[in-house]
């Protein structure tokens, strides 16, 4: 594997983790920052179609907690047009390598994605 592609953002520290564990594998890394640019309806459906879409979300998480989404129950399009406007609602970081994917901090997957040739 030559290079991952992270969806994250900066202040995440799981993101910073993902960051860090392939900079010391020394594979190339392509940060796209969902604060800045919000994920693709393709890039989402990807791993929507792996994880399903309460698979991607941070259920646990502040964000989902205090947007008030714990108890409230909406459609996959609502849910989806808020995630591109709060990436935190996601398990960062979303990572892809190769045709493998992960949500979430899972060095489990992302060593395998470095066996990928």
């Amino acid at each position: 594997m030559t290079s991952v592609q992270i969806f994250g953002t900066k202040n995440s520290p799981a993101t910073r983790s993902a960051e860090r564990f392939f900079k010391e594998r020394r594979i190339a890394i392509h940060f796209v920052d969902l604060k800045a640019k919000p994920m693709s309806p393709g890039e989402i459906r990807r791993f929507t179609d792996k994880f399903s879409l309460a698979g991607i979300v941070d259920k646990d998480g502040k964000a989902w907690i205090d947007a008030g989404l714990t108890y409230m129950k909406m459609a996959d399009s609502e849910l989806l047009a808020k995630i591109e406007r709060e990436p935190a609602l996601l398990k960062l970081p979303l990572v892809r390598g190769g045709n493998k994917i992960s949500a979430g901090k899972d060095e489990a997957a992302w060593k395998d994605m470095l066996t990928e040739r």
